[in-house]
């Protein structure tokens, strides 16, 4: 076998979020949408769904990291093809891994990777699972699509994984290449080579130095219709003004748009966007969303999770976000990794709670988060 990365395979299919947004596509200044009533979340039938976000985290953060010793090597080559605009990484295999099955001395691994900091669906890739051993081959290649010029601002992830009978994941390690340096003429860097596998990579590692910052206001009206016999539930607006410093991760191109979801909610339909704003790394949006459906019990419970996406062809790469709630780790009783807002935001949604039909403004930094996944 040649240990230079072998021809590219025309026929792989693309594995990529298809969320895209237009400049036409966000008109309303002001746009009323309920989520599956907040109210209900704090009942049996709530918590259910509850669970199944606290537990859905799509990163590279996602499985079991803690039970099995990491060991072992892996063999791989990475090159750029300017022809075709395209990163191959050549997974060739790995050996004396880590045995998830003790009785049995095996595992059942699997290599994925990540360019970072995406770690959406559209920066991930996997080669087939291989079973029963220790030291599996792969020969594979996975591609991206991606200019040269920005796999200089570009970590590249890969990562060993066990999966079992009932598809739950265990970390067996992980390698990573800072690409801002990497000398892609170099005939050596095209060679295959071994890397030892390492433990995680601390989150902290993956943090850009500077995501820019939001400027947004923050308002609660308990009684949207006042003078009602019957209790109403009350709204909170959103408004999401203007966006200031986002990083550069195309080189000298920004598309950006704002994304809104109010955890526990993950449905699509509670997921509200402004318009793509092109061109600038601050952007004025002046786009305002409104939530129904909240009890005064349940603003201790919900999160709001803006964020910030660059908007290109079929993809979009995350910039930063905000998460604006109380940060107690905790919703409805249930232990929920994004319950963690940073004390700024804490403060902003403190606030907004303690001046009912008032607006709140704040200038605060984005910051990287682990996205939950969007439900259907």
């Amino acid at each position: 076998m040649s240990k230079s990365v072998p021809a590219f395979l025309q026929d792989e299919s693309d594995d990529r979020e298809t969320d895209t947004t237009s400049e036409g596509s966000y008109q309303l200044s002001r746009h009323k949408k309920s989520p599956s009533s907040l109210t209900n979340l704090s009942s049996s039938s709530g918590m259910t769904s509850l669970s199944s976000v606290s537990g859905s985290v799509m990163s590279v953060y996602s499985g079991d990291f803690g039970n099995l010793e990491v060991k072992g090597n892996i063999q791989f080559a990475i090159d750029y093809v300017d022809s075709l605009k395209e990163l191959h990484v050549f997974v060739a295999q790995c050996k004396d891994l880590a045995a998830a099955d003790i009785k049995k001395q095996r595992s059942d691994p699997y290599v994925k990777t990540y360019l970072l900091p995406d770690k959406g669906k559209m920066g991930k890739k996997k080669t087939l699972v291989v079973k029963k051993t220790l030291n599996p081959v792969y020969n594979e290649i996975l591609r991206y699509k991606i200019d040269r010029q920005i796999l200089k601002t570009q970590k590249l992830n890969l990562s060993v994984w066990h999966r079992d009978t009932f598809k739950r994941n265990s970390f067996l390690g992980e390698v990573e290449l800072d690409l801002e340096t990497w000398d892609w003429d170099n005939k050596q860097n095209k060679q295959l080579k071994w890397y030892p596998l390492r433990r995680k990579t601390a989150p902290v590692a993956f943090e850009a130095e500077n995501r820019g910052e939001m400027k947004l206001a923050l308002q609660y009206v308990p009684e949207p219709m006042p003078g009602k016999k019957l209790p109403t539930t009350g709204e909170v607006h959103i408004w999401v003004k203007e966006c200031l410093d986002l990083p550069l991760l195309r080189g000298s191109h920004l598309n950006s748009f704002v994304k809104c979801t109010i955890l526990p909610d993950t449905s699509r339909k509670s997921r509200q966007k402004t318009r793509a704003v092109g061109k600038t790394t601050n952007p004025v949006f002046n786009h305002t969303m409104v939530y129904d459906g909240f009890r005064p019990g349940d603003l201790t419970e919900a999160c709001v999770e803006l964020t910030v996406w660059d908007h290109y062809k079929l993809t979009n790469q995350f910039l930063g976000g905000l998460r604006i709630g109380f940060g107690t780790g905790k919703s409805y009783g249930t232990e929920v990794d994004w319950m963690d807002s940073t004390s700024e935001e804490v403060a902003l949604w403190e606030k907004m709670v303690n001046s009912p039909n008032t607006w709140i403004e704040a200038t605060l930094p984005l910051r990287m988060l682990l996205i939950a996944k969007i439900s259907k």
